[in-house]
């Protein structure tokens, strides 16, 4: 179908630019990036397949147009959904528009069926005889083990199809078989999986974060401190705090550090060449000089950004 095949990436920001619904994507760890994203397009279902080498957060925005349904695709990954670790057989049934955090602390490997409201409404009838709607606010649920290894064989062999015979997912008639199979395993486990308790009990600390990223993105350009963010969202040190290690993996010293870091490589990679020398970028950003910045970067990500200066510096450190 068309929209579907595998892609593999060595630059995070052309990953970012391909995820579903990913505002930002900051990569956490020093390691060399790379990932292969692989997406399915059915009729009634997108699907997403994605293996990643290095820890990450992602800020996801998605549209309500769509319903997500994430879930980590090997026993080894390490996916995390607003602060909760997600085991192997739990999937995150999240709210129309809600927006979160979804991290990894490891190599992961994930996958993701999204649907309009209007299939999961229409299908629920007539499969599972009742409306299935979405929550107000994402769940973790948890299937019995026989239905949600029947989604997961079901996702991964499309997966497999699309990576290995394109032709073949483009095929109608195997199309709509897998689009149906995949629809029929998705209500079950929809219908029969047990709610997480733990997805309630940590829906604040989510909450606050989705306001602590937004008062980010509402100052871009110049240096930020953690106090003028709590000050803006209006939260205590303490619940910024916690919540940021809960959500986050990190306190919100150490995470604004790290984005303003990886916003001024964006700002050096992107910038208009007839615009501010790139002293001029790092110094709006609040660092001294591009050696002093280039110092920082590799002290937190272990190499330099891949950086094209459009006026002489000296890159020695």
């Amino acid at each position: 179908m068309e929209g579907s095949g595998s892609v593999l990436f060595t630059d995070a920001d052309a990953y970012q630019a391909n995820l579903p619904a990913a505002t930002r994507l900051l990569v956490t760890r020093a390691g060399e990036f790379r990932a292969r994203l692989t997406r399915v397009e059915l009729a009634d279902l997108h699907l997403v397949h994605a293996r990643e080498t290095v820890s990450r957060i992602a800020y996801l925005t998605p549209s309500p147009q769509w319903v997500f349904i994430d879930f980590p695709a090997h026993r080894a990954s390490s996916l995390i959904c607003g602060g909760i670790q997600l085991q192997m057989g739990d999937f995150t049934f999240r709210g129309l528009g809600e927006r979160l955090h979804q991290r990894t602390a490891a190599a992961t490997t994930w996958g993701s069926i999204a649907l309009t409201p209007a299939a999961l409404r229409a299908y629920g009838k007539t499969l599972a005889g009742r409306d299935i709607i979405p929550p107000s606010c994402g769940e973790i649920l948890h299937p019995p083990a026989a239905d949600r290894r029947q989604l997961l064989r079901l996702h991964a062999e499309a997966v497999r199809i699309a990576e290995t015979k394109l032709n073949h997912i483009g095929h109608s008639e195997v199309a709509r078989a897998v689009d149906q199979d995949l629809i029929w395993a998705l209500l079950t486990c929809l219908t029969t999986g047990e709610r997480r308790g733990d997805s309630t009990v940590r829906r604040a600390g989510a909450s606050v974060m989705v306001q602590f990223e937004e008062a980010l993105m509402a100052r871009p350009g110049r240096p930020l401190h953690v106090s003028e963010i709590r000050d803006t969202i209006g939260v205590s040190e303490h619940l910024l705090e916690t919540s940021c290690l809960e959500v986050l993996g990190m306190g919100p010293a150490q995470y604004l550090r790290l984005r303003i870091l990886d916003e001024v490589r964006r700002a050096l990679v992107h910038a208009d060449p007839a615009g501010e020398s790139d002293a001029k970028v790092t110094k709006r950003f609040g660092f001294a000089d591009l050696g002093h910045f280039l110092t920082e970067f590799q002290s937190a990500f272990g190499d330099l950004p891949h950086i094209n200066p459009r006026h002489p510096v000296d890159r020695q450190i």
